[in-house]
């Protein structure tokens, strides 16, 4: 079958009054849970799949994955109203979506994320439907050095992130990494500083850590300055809710560059939305001719992320449907569905259940028109939320969070780490640390360590194997190329007169 074909059927499949309304309520619940801190998509999904159990596979499988990517529109206004991400994968739009939100210019934030996300999403969907079989089979040429090579050159790559210095972005990695380390070895199964605590057996829970140092913390510093120094407007103008030509003249490159590394890194399995936000954000800093903008509102900052991850929650279903392979747990769940239903994801998923695969991508395109249709009318809705008074909105905000990482895992040790993660990025906030390299470094950790293992156990201990196959080797080519340029930037910062000393 011809690419006209495959879209033929797709929409065929996709273009039911059943299918339709399926894929309204998952991208509805799933935007509208992204937005509620600290649910998010793998929550909704827990609770909503057993609805699937009772109508067709692909209509269940339209359904929860509207709520996979709803989520990723959703989350990003959460993290530029309040400075709370709503999913892991949009943290980093807190770093210069809220400062915006600062400026009174939270209407074009919002514009521009939903705006970036439809494109990203489309990019994906274009790869979908053109390379899916041949990308899913080049994914298969990434083994354990090329996972580890790529891990090495993130976690450089977030050190850049703080906009402090290069220094303190490399101290909170390698905190990130420490925490990372935290729970059950997945080797031998011995406890690593759980500290005789059964419920750290599982490790830390990675929505209470982003939750607590974005929050929480943020929470406690506003309370803190007893200031409010949000933008007070009385009404909400149509035109202060568009962004300038000057805004959209910068979303061009950073969309595009987003998308292709979201896409990308969304077609490796064990990667995912939130490393690919990461990575976007961090790329785009090391390319601009203006790295200090970052951190303060700057528009590509907002755009370039919010592509990758959008990008990387659809093309993520490359490898889980052609593969197998979930790329995280979301896409573990989504395979779950289909055993469930008698279809086993593998390269003959196309073949054998063309329909189901075509009308999958086919949604794609429904319900992110549906998505755009939803946000854009009601970016004046979520505006208004600024202009609740701080003594209301603060205790909702903590409620909320509260509520969002006790429904993850039904345990109240979760919202005493959140609690404490809170305290941490407080005092973090005091002395002028990142915490988004930190997160990602948390993220990456235990990733890093399983397939550096995995790497050596497949060479019998040589390191060569990191330098001998050419992707990991170019890979960690890069890591060291961005070492070289942090080093002579440092240097040429550390002789400038204009540098504070407590820059580094």
């Amino acid at each position: 079958m011809g690419l006209l074909d495959n879209i033929s059927l797709g929409f065929e499949a996709a273009f039911t009054a059943q299918k339709l309304l399926y894929c309204f309520f998952g991208v509805f619940m799933g935007m509208l849970m992204g937005v509620l801190p600290g649910i998010g998509a793998m929550a909704t999904i827990s609770m909503l799949m057993p609805i699937t159990f009772y109508v067709p596979p692909d209509v269940g499988l339209i359904m929860l994955a509207g709520i996979y990517y709803g989520a990723q529109y959703g989350g990003s206004i959460a993290s530029i109203l309040l400075n709370l991400p709503g999913t892991p994968s949009s943290a980093i739009i807190c770093l210069d979506g809220y400062p915006m939100s600062r400026q009174g210019r939270a209407g074009p934030a919002i514009f521009l994320t939903t705006y970036a996300s439809f494109a990203g999403s489309f990019f994906a969907i274009f790869l979908l439907l053109t390379v899916a079989p041949l990308a899913a089979r080049l994914a298969l040429s990434f083994g354990a050095s090329e996972y580890f090579s790529m891990m090495i050159l993130g976690l450089i790559a977030a050190a850049s992130l703080a906009q402090h210095g290069v220094l303190r972005g490399l101290a909170m990695v390698i905190v990130g990494l420490i925490l990372g380390l935290v729970g059950s070895d997945v080797a031998s199964g011995t406890y690593r500083f759980t500290f005789g605590t059964l419920e750290l057996a599982d490790g830390l829970s990675i929505i209470a850590v982003a939750m607590g140092l974005f929050g929480v913390a943020e929470v406690m510093a506003n309370l803190m300055t007893g200031q409010d120094d949000r933008p007070q407007s009385g009404t909400v103008r149509i035109r202060d809710l568009v962004p300038t030509r000057a805004d959209m003249g910068q979303t061009t490159g950073p969309i595009a560059r987003g998308g292709v590394l979201g896409a990308i890194l969304g077609i490796l399995p064990g990667t995912g939305a939130s490393i690919a936000a990461f990575v976007a954000y961090g790329f785009e800093k090391r390319l601009s001719k203006t790295p200090e903008k970052f951190g303060t509102g700057h528009v590509p900052g907002i755009v370039a992320p919010e592509a990758a991850n959008n990008a990387a929650a659809q093309a993520a279903f490359i490898p889980t449907l052609t593969l197998g392979i979930p790329g995280d747990a979301v896409m573990a769940l989504m395979m779950s569905a289909l055993i469930i239903h008698g279809i086993q994801p593998g390269p003959a998923v196309i073949q054998e259940h063309p329909s189901l695969f075509w009308g999958l991508v086919a949604s794609f395109v429904i319900g992110n028109v549906m998505l755009l249709v939803m946000n854009l009318p009601m970016i004046g809705l979520w505006v208004r939320i600024l202009t609740i008074p701080y003594r209301i909105l603060y205790p909702i905000i903590l409620v909320l969070v509260c509520i969002g990482v006790y429904a993850v895992g039904n345990s109240v040790f979760d919202v005493l780490q959140l609690i404490f993660f809170g305290f941490v990025g407080y005092l973090m906030i005091q002395i002028r640390l990142e915490p988004a390299p930190l997160l990602l470094g948390f993220v990456l950790g235990p990733l890093l360590e399983e397939n550096f293992r995995r790497a050596l156990i497949l060479s019998r201990g040589e390191l060569s194997i990191f330098v001998e196959r050419p992707i990991s080797a170019g890979l960690l080519f890069a890591s060291l190329a961005v070492v070289i340029l942090s080093m002579v930037r440092l240097r040429s910062n550390s002789k400038s007169p204009d540098v504070p000393a407590g820059g580094r």
